[in-house]
């Protein structure tokens, strides 16, 4: 693929290199040392806080050493996530960028555009010799995806600008100045798997081929839940013949809506026939209900080639009942912008471990208290079904500021260089300026960045073009500040 843009080629050299190194949510360490020693070759100022976010200082170029200080924050960590077939391992193996049609996508795998993009633009401006631009704070966090800890956990006085742009946004041309806030709850039933009866047979269905995706961004399309798919297959058989559970899992995730799910199950010989027939018969259906949003949904029956213990009758149709009750997608959409999800669920992960069932669901909502209200309900359900609940501290909505001088700036610097108005948006999804501007008072922010696609599913891909006007938007801007 030729490349016109200069620095477009350069951020993509860094962009390669980074995804040389493992940087999964929860194990940043190596990526965070290899930033600190770029760092250091390169003459930089760098340190760490004791979860590892990382500051890189650059200084200001000449005429600029009165301008403001400005950070540039994304976050270190990516959402590893592959297809079933996939043999990728991502504590070792680099990811190759492939290239095609304007694209760049990876093999089976999640990209790490999300947020690598952000680092690899943020270290080519570090060292370019171009660009005009005041005091530099690249702020690179860990553990975004799996609930933004890493900027819970900055303390005061770790940065010092006032004035943030989060490279964290998915579609050149618009600027994020809103977001959602976001909360979590673990659901625990108590299960005493036991010998199955002698003349029970045991199955494996298997629930693939979904799209999953981003559960903030990709909620509002109703794509399918693997998770619900096969509960429903699952309950459709208990409806016709007794079925016991002797497994289920499902989601890697909490904001990525479940593509795959699994369960083995015992059901009477004499059932067997039937419970066949309701896989096929609701594959049909779903293929229909789906075929706009989700058209690859499959259902997969075989032998599990074991015979491991399972679950009651009465403990298999709390287990279902209870999954199958549990809130997914949209829950509300907002009353003051047209088109925004002001709350929703992600009904995220399932497994059964020896003595328990654990469902993991990830609510949003950029009003705090249908936040809380929507994950009271979850709990209220979980009670009914005789379970324990674990809820997570969360994250708070970030509130847009209309009056900001920065988002002022930024329309500006925009309408000059492209000659069009920038989208301002408010967006359902989580970012990271919600909490440091709780942190730091007097931060103006904005979210910003190049087109990504299906972020959060191996269909993740990055457009190119986008890249470089990303690249001369920030570059303008920066130098506006002289």
């Amino acid at each position: 693929m030729d490349i016109q843009h200069e620095k477009t080629k350069t951020i993509l050299k860094w962009f390669e290199e980074l995804n040389k190194v493992p940087r999964c949510s929860k194990n940043e360490k190596a990526v965070c040392d290899w930033l600190a020693n770029w760092a250091k070759e390169h003459g930089l100022e760098a340190k760490t806080d004791k979860v590892q976010n990382l500051l890189i200082k650059v200084p200001a170029t000449a005429g600029f050493e009165n301008s403001p200080t400005c950070v540039i924050q994304g976050h270190m960590d990516m959402v590893c996530e592959k297809t079933k077939t996939s043999t990728h391992d991502f504590t070792k193996d680099p990811i190759p960028l492939v290239m095609k049609d304007g694209w760049i996508t990876a093999e089976s795998t999640t990209l790490g555009a999300d947020n690598g993009i952000a680092i690899a633009m943020a270290m080519t401006l570090a060292l370019d010799k171009e660009v005009g631009h005041p005091a530099l704070e690249l702020l690179f966090t860990v553990d975004e995806e799996t609930g933004l800890t890493g900027a819970v956990a900055l303390e005061p006085g770790f940065i010092e600008g006032k004035l943030l742009l989060n490279v964290d946004s998915e579609d050149e041309g618009v600027f994020t100045v809103g977001c959602a806030g976001g909360k979590d709850i673990q659901t625990t039933l108590t299960i005493n798997p036991v010998t199955p009866p002698e003349a029970y047979t045991p199955y494996k269905l298997t629930a693939g081929g979904m799209k999953g995706g981003h559960s903030g961004v990709d909620i509002h399309e109703q794509r399918a839940n693997a998770i619900h798919v096969l509960t429903r297959v699952l309950a459709a058989i208990q409806s016709k013949t007794d079925l016991r559970i002797a497994t289920i899992s499902g989601g890697t995730a909490h904001n990525a809506i479940p593509r795959d799910a699994e369960a083995v199950f015992y059901v009477p010989e004499a059932g067997a026939d039937l419970a066949k027939q309701v896989v096929e018969d609701l594959l049909s259906k779903l293929k229909s209900e789906y075929a706009k949003v989700d058209p690859n949904i499959t259902l997969h029956l075989e032998s599990p080639g074991e015979k491991p213990n399972a679950l009651s009758t009465e403990e298999t149709g709390r287990a279902l009942d209870f999954i199958l009750a549990h809130p997914h997608g949209v829950a509300e959409m907002s009353n003051d912008i047209q088109g925004l999800v002001e709350t929703s669920n992600n009904l995220a992960t399932v497994k059964t471990g020896a003595t328990k069932l654990e469902v993991f669901s990830s609510q949003r909502s950029s009003n705090m208290d249908k936040l809380d209200l929507l994950t009271d309900r979850i709990a209220a359900l979980g009670r009914l079904a005789g379970g324990e609940m674990e809820v997570g501290g969360g994250y708070p909505a970030w509130k847009p500021n209309m009056e900001s001088k920065l988002l002022a700036q930024c329309k500006k610097v925009y309408e000059e260089l492209f000659h069009k108005e920038p989208v301002v948006e408010i967006i359902h999804a989580g970012l990271e300026c919600g909490i440091i501007g709780a942190k730091y008072e007097g931060m103006d922010m904005i979210s910003f960045g190049p087109t990504i696609k299906n972020p959060h599913s191996p269909d993740e891909k990055l457009e190119v073009e986008s890249i470089g006007k990303v690249w001369d938007f920030l570059a303008a801007l920066l130098s506006s500040y002289k």
